[in-house]
């Protein structure tokens, strides 16, 4: 199974460079949430290629919800997003992620987030640990929210969310800095990795964390929703770090 992910996302991730600088049809989905022609090819290649090989597996997939014969509640299903950072894709900005996961009777088993820009393929399969290009990762070891940087992502409606601003300059205060990239894949990728100590988002959907999840977990770091509390890729807001600095962040986001 990771290894179909990793071969479908590479795919998938190389149809996305080939089409890169060369767009011609956007169009919103929102105010300010975009589709491009590559995100629906992207996700034809993926479901094609998930129908092919595991013809009775679900699909949870961004552009077209659930797919196949069999609905998004089978007992295997497949969340992917073919394409997470469209608004950077689409203003040739090069930080973009493929990613796919797989969801084993209400768990996230396999998961897998392909950068093609940079060519580096994050991958995980529960128990056996998380891999960048193969080789093993790891969270960071940073002990202290102030030596720590911090990544996030601006919500689609982040006018009408009052704690928004409070939350961004709490962090901003009390950390070393704060990024926001675009794209919660990568984002999420990175604190696997050791890139960023810890991460926090709400507005996000399934397919924007579920590989994500698995990579942190994986890695040894914590996932909790903001006040520390259980986490569901299908319930967000989303906490993630390293696990050091967990306790500091919640309470910033409390």
């Amino acid at each position: 199974m990771l290894n179909f992910a990793i071969e479908t996302a590479r795919d998938a991730g190389q149809l996305l460079l080939e089409k890169f600088g060369r767009i011609t049809a956007v169009t919103k989905k929102g105010d300010i949430n975009l589709v491009t022609e590559a995100d629906l090819a992207s996700e034809e290649l993926i479901i094609e290629r998930i129908r092919s090989h595991f013809p009775k597996h679900g699909i949870l997939a961004e552009e077209s919800g659930s797919s196949g014969d069999v609905n998004a509640d089978a007992e295997w299903k497949w969340i992917i997003d073919p394409l997470d950072g469209t608004t950077n894709y689409a203003h040739g900005y090069p930080c973009f992620a493929v990613t796919l996961a797989l969801e084993h009777c209400g768990e996230v088993i396999v998961g897998v987030t392909f950068d093609p820009t940079r060519n580096e393929m994050f991958a995980a399969e529960k128990g056996c640990g998380a891999t960048l290009n193969g080789k093993s990762i790891r969270v960071s070891s940073t002990e202290n929210l102030s030596d720590s940087l911090i990544v996030t992502g601006f919500p689609y409606d982040f006018k009408r969310k009052d704690d928004f601003a409070s939350h961004l300059t709490a962090f901003l205060l009390n950390s070393r800095g704060v990024r926001r990239d675009g794209s919660a894949a990568i984002d999420m990728a990175y604190v696997a990795c050791g890139r960023f100590d810890g991460f926090w988002e709400e507005g996000l959907n399934p397919w924007d964390m579920a590989a994500g999840k698995l990579l942190i977990e994986e890695a040894g770091g914590w996932i909790t929703n903001y006040d520390g509390s259980a986490f569901s890729i299908y319930r967000p807001p989303i906490l993630a770090s390293n696990g050091r600095i967990h306790k500091e962040m919640s309470a910033l986001l409390a």
